[in-house]
C-alpha cells in the first residue's frame, strides 16, 4: 500500500503541471467534445509507458538516443503548428461556447492530435518510462509502486476533462475563448521551445 501511494503521489505531481497534452484536453472538455475516449487515450498510455518503465524498458529508451531525438524534434514541430493554430483563432476571435455544443472536428482528429501530443513528446518517456520506472525499484513490490502511478493518471485525466464542464458558464464569452486560445498557443510554443533547447 505504501508503494501505491507513493507511485499515485509522484504520478500525480509529474502530470499536474500544465502541458500541450493537459491543455488539449480541457479545451476539449470545455466544448464537451470526445471527452471520454480522450481522456481514456491519455490514461492508458501514460500506464502503458509507465508499465514498461516498471518492467525495466527505461534503460532501453536511455540507450536510443536517436529515436529519442526523432520525437524531439518531430514534437516540437507539431506543437509550433498546433501552436500557431491557436493564436490564429484568437486573433481572429468570435468563438463562444454554444450551449447546445457543437462538433469542430471529427473523433479521429481529436484522437490522432491526442496520441502525437502523447508520444511525440519525450518528456512523457522521461517522466514515466525513465523516472517513475527508476524509482519503482525503490519500492517492494515495483509493481505496487506503477498501479499507484497509473491510477493517478486515470484520476487526473478524467478530472480535468470532465471537471472542465465547471467552467462553461465563463466560456460562453468570445473573449473568454480568445484568452484560453493565447494561453494554449503560448503554452505550446513554451514547450516546443524548451524541446529544441534541450
Amino acid at each position: 500500500m505504501q508503494a501505491a501511494m507513493a507511485g499515485f503521489a509522484l504520478g500525480f505531481s509529474l502530470i499536474l503541471a500544465i502541458g500541450a497534452q493537459n491543455a488539449f484536453v480541457l479545451r476539449q472538455g470545455l466544448r464537451g467534445e470526445y471527452v471520454l475516449p480522450l481522456v481514456m487515450t491519455c490514461a492508458v498510455s501514460d500506464a502503458i509507458l509507465i508499465a514498461a518503465g516498471v518492467a525495466g524498458f527505461g534503460i532501453i529508451v536511455e540507450q536510443m538516443p536517436t529515436a529519442v531525438e526523432f520525437a524531439r524534434w518531430g514534437g516540437a514541430l507539431f506543437l509550433i503548428v498546433y501552436g500557431a493554430m491557436s493564436l490564429r483563432a484568437a486573433m481572429k476571435g468570435g468563438e463562444a461556447l454554444e450551449e447546445e455544443g457543437r462538433n469542430a472536428s471529427s473523433l479521429w482528429a481529436a484522437v490522432s492530435t491526442c496520441l502525437v501530443l502523447t508520444w511525440a513528446n519525450p518528456h512523457v518517456y522521461l517522466d514515466t518510462v525513465v523516472l517513475l520506472g527508476g524509482i519503482s525499484s525503490q519500492y517492494s513490490p515495483a509493481w505496487g509502486f506503477g498501479v499507484g502511478a497509473v491510477v493517478s493518471s486515470f484520476v487526473f485525466f478524467f478530472s480535468l476533462g470532465f471537471g472542465a464542464r465547471l467552467l462553461r458558464p465563463l466560456f460562453v464569452s468570445p473573449r473568454a475563448w480568445q484568452v484560453l486560445d493565447v494561453v494554449v498557443g503560448l503554452t505550446m510554443w513554451a514547450i516546443a521551445a524548451k524541446l529544441i533547447l534541450g
